[in-house]
């Protein structure tokens, strides 16, 4: 990709941010009330405005290229470029008021996402990760921190209720090998946005979709850290669901390994 084309779609995403942040900002602690979807997951009118906002803005630009959103389904194009939208990752924690959620932007090229942000609407950081790029906060480049030890590492993960039981021992195999008593629940796409910014070592999740993840990689690997699924093999548009952040790329087979050998 060359780099105007780049840096044209890195502002289209800054703008859909921007846009989606203003849809949402007014619905912050209001006392919204939530619906269910059909995994029993709570949607609020602020997800479904910020979509629609972010979707009028790609209909006007981009008309050519598939959009991808986790409320509204998908909107095939013909550009062989997709637009995964996630207006609000991290609902449960919007609905409790707390400002540990996110909008998620991708673009995905080929299966593989080569553009993403992480906005949060209410500080006002806003991580951007773009491919070959270092990934910045609000201007300025971030870096993962080191972490010589597994048994070292700060680990994440939304919470123990999104494993089942089989992919539930095997994360609480790994947390035993870190330093679980700084074991952080909770915090959606945010955790990997704190270990983007040097925070935190490992994030650890089961059951992501595509409008889940693709942002968060140009965001981790931009700053120095690895993405992967728990084979350690590449995310891309067909990967399962199961992922692994690392800050320190070293650890990831060590991580990988302690997922695999719990049983």
């Amino acid at each position: 990709m060359k780099d105007t084309d780049l840096d044209r779609d890195i502002a289209l995403a800054l703008r859909l941010a921007d846009a989606a942040g203003a849809a949402i900002r007014p619905f912050f602690r209001s006392g919204l009330s939530a619906d269910r979807k059909a995994d029993a997951s709570p949607v609020t009118l602020a997800d479904r405005a910020a979509e629609e906002a972010m979707r009028a803005i790609l209909a006007a630009e981009v008309p050519e290229d598939t959009v991808i959103g986790e409320e509204m389904g998908s909107t095939p194009g013909t550009s062989g470029r997709s637009w995964v939208l996630d207006p609000i990752d991290g609902t449960t924690g919007f609905l409790a008021g707390r400002p540990l959620f996110g909008t998620l932007i991708a673009l995905v090229v080929e299966g593989f996402p080569v553009i993403g942000v992480i906005d949060q609407p209410i500080s006002g950081e806003r991580w951007v990760g773009a491919i070959g790029r270092p990934t910045t906060l609000n201007g300025h480049a971030v870096r993962t921190r080191a972490c010589a030890l597994l048994s070292d590492a700060a680990l994440a993960t939304t919470g123990p209720h999104y494993f089942d039981d089989h992919d539930g021992a095997h994360f609480m195999g790994l947390a035993a090998r870190t330093d679980h008593k700084r074991m952080v629940m909770g915090g959606d796409c945010y955790n990997y946005a704190m270990l983007a910014s040097g925070f935190l070592d490992i994030v650890c999740e089961a059951g992501l979709k595509l409008h889940d993840w693709a942002a968060l990689v140009p965001v981790v690997e931009g700053a120095g850290g690895h993405m992967a699924d728990w084979n350690g093999e590449p995310l891309h548009a067909g990967s399962d669901g199961h992922v692994i952040a690392v800050g320190d790329a070293a650890r990831l087979e060590d991580v990988v390994e302690a997922l695999a050998c719990h049983h």
